[in-house]
């Protein structure tokens, strides 16, 4: 089970630390709180859900609004989230830190109920797909998708609703006083999502010592080898590419943007390589200098 005491919502006590201010994508008990949560374990911290990404980047752009978001990159199973790495590239914010997720998805449902009096269950598409060989050994029941996991949870609470279930956090079932039928039923337990924490400045809550990774963009000429110069002048930095993702530029017709990880052994290596690729390649933005996440 989680650890409520040190997860809960909660205010500053010390009067030292203020209380961070944390935008999710999703509803309260998603997978995103968690990693908020778990990145920040120890902090007081404040949820705030947002619908959609694009808002969550608008809150956070706003420091009346909020001081921190936490966004999913990236995931084990689905690949890179293409949208969010430009959402990123053109906001004004900066990646600080990252945590890995391992998702375990929960079958839950109102106290009291059995496995038999199960009708349907809903969840998000995603949540649906990871879980389809657990719930081919019940015909009986049928899978709907929705818009959230933790929504299906807090809707089945809110609406007293009998004989339906929903796939979700544990975290959700803590949070809506769910069952859990069924711990775990994710079909693949290496599922893990990358999430990052974004905020205005550099470097918070990280000794700039302790750097050893950098997220960037960039193009290339169209040229042949071009791309290839680059990573050539990287592998000789000895900086190692954790991550390359290339996305369509929006109005130039077979030509991409491409985003980076980097990791070394040292700021001071990062900042050599960086400085070393920006005359063979254009429209290079840093944006992120941070220490390498956790698994969690």
């Amino acid at each position: 089970m989680l650890n409520t005491n040190t997860l809960e919502l909660s205010t500053s006590k010390n009067g030292k630390e203020p209380t961070k201010r944390i935008v999710i994508q999703g509803y309260p008990g998603a997978f995103h709180e968690m990693a908020a949560r778990f990145y920040y374990e120890g902090s007081d911290v404040e949820i705030i859900p947002a619908n959609t990404f694009p808002e969550l980047v608008n809150l956070v752009e706003d420091p009346e609004q909020a001081d921190v978001g936490m966004m999913a990159i990236e995931n084990t199973l689905a690949g890179g989230i293409l949208p969010n790495h430009k959402l990123i590239n053109n906001s004004s914010l900066h990646i600080t830190g990252e945590i890995y997720l391992r998702v375990v998805q929960n079958l839950m449902v109102l106290p009291g109920q059995k496995i038999e009096d199960i009708k349907e269950v809903h969840s998000h598409y995603m949540a649906i797909r990871q879980c389809r060989k657990y719930f081919s050994q019940y015909p009986h029941i049928r899978l709907v998708e929705s818009l959230d996991t933790a929504l299906t949870a807090k809707e089945i609470r809110e609406n007293n609703i009998l004989g339906r279930g929903a796939i979700a956090s544990e975290l959700a079932a803590e949070l809506y006083d769910l069952d859990i039928l069924g711990p775990s039923i994710e079909t693949n337990k290496q599922n893990y999502t990358r999430f990052l924490v974004l905020q205005h400045q550099y470097f918070s809550g990280n000794d700039a010592n302790k750097v050893d990774k950098a997220s960037i963009s960039f193009t290339t000429s169209h040229n042949a080898g071009s791309l290839n110069k680059v990573l050539s002048v990287l592998a000789a930095y000895n900086v190692n590419l954790s991550k390359i993702q290339s996305v369509p530029i929006e109005g130039r017709h077979w030509e991409y943007m491409f985003f980076v990880d980097l990791t070394a052994e040292s700021s001071l290596r990062l900042d050599q390589a960086l400085n070393a690729i920006r005359p063979i390649c254009s429209n290079l933005k840093v944006l992120g200098l941070y220490q390498r996440g956790r698994h969690v």
